[in-house]
């Protein structure tokens, strides 16, 4: 049997729809007309005519590729062909010019995803939490909220130091962190997030707002030292609550993306839900591509 692998279009959407993946409600389903166009790119493993295995990846800040949306058909598991049309995905991204790292998040409870992603060549950099919550008045202590910094050189100055300098995993949307770098940074996105320091200007909060299924302020703070940080969680609750007033008929959240260290440095009666952490693995494009 002719084993082929070809981006999708949407006119393929009748393969996927045969396909017995086994998950219910499918959201690639749902939207596979949007994976299919723009950003995203969509590819099936085909065995003659029967699409037994589907990936893809989307691209972040011109030179990121997350790869993912990984489904195969049950009946043709166990036969390597998610890992094979994995590297495939992985090779196509890096043929384009921009692209300088590729990667792909699954939750650590996911094994078999795991084991997929790591024989694919992307090594695990990172673990972190989604922690959410719809409260963080619990966490306060009744000092003032931070100061804004509206200068931008000054917030460029902090992503460099914190960030860009050592690569460090900046959640640029929930869901999706990456290894930092000045792509990630632009001006125009940059100006749509808001910056605060504490009163020693040693430490920085970066708050912004993300839609997934639901609305997030998301709330950047790579550090573990919660408990020493007076006016953190205010600062966090007056913009959450902001965020709550624009959306009142919808739901809205915190969401943090929390290392292990800052999940442990929390109090034992923290407010935040915390579902099974997010693996991050991933490769930088060699020199040779």
């Amino acid at each position: 049997m002719t084993k082929t692998i070809r981006m999708l279009q949407f006119e393929d959407y009748p393969y996927m729809e045969a396909m017995d993946t086994a998950v219910e409600d499918d959201y690639i389903k749902r939207i596979f007309e949007r994976l299919t166009s723009g950003p995203h790119k969509l590819y099936g493993m085909f065995l003659g005519d029967r699409l037994v295995s589907v990936g893809g990846y989307s691209i972040f800040a011109r030179s990121y590729a997350m790869l993912g949306r990984l489904r195969s058909d049950r009946n043709y598991r166990g036969m390597n062909h998610t890992t094979e049309l994995l590297r495939h995905i992985k090779e196509e991204a890096f043929r384009l010019e921009d692209i300088r790292w590729a990667g792909a998040n699954t939750q650590e409870e996911n094994t078999a995803a795991r084991r997929v992603l790591e024989k694919a060549g992307l090594t695990p950099c990172a673990i972190l939490h989604g922690a959410i919550t719809k409260n963080t008045s619990a966490l306060e202590t009744g000092a003032k909220p931070w100061a804004p910094v509206r200068n931008s050189r000054e917030r460029k100055q902090w992503l460099e130091r914190v960030f860009t300098e050592s690569e460090a995993v900046f959640p640029y949307e929930c869901y999706y962190p990456f290894p930092a770098s000045e792509d990630l940074f632009a001006e125009d996105a940059v100006r749509d997030w808001q910056f605060y320091e504490n009163p020693d200007q040693s430490r920085v909060l970066i708050t912004k707002h993300d839609q997934k299924k639901y609305h997030y302020l998301h709330a950047i703070y790579p550090w573990q030292d919660f408990k020493e940080q007076n006016g953190l969680w205010e600062t966090i609750t007056n913009d959450y609550r902001v965020l709550s007033e624009q959306y009142t008929d919808e739901e809205t959240y915190v969401w943090m993306d929390m290392s292990r260290e800052a999940v442990d440095a929390l109090p034992s009666e923290h407010p935040f839900t915390l579902p099974s952490p997010w693996i991050l693995h991933g490769e930088k494009k060699p020199d040779n591509k």
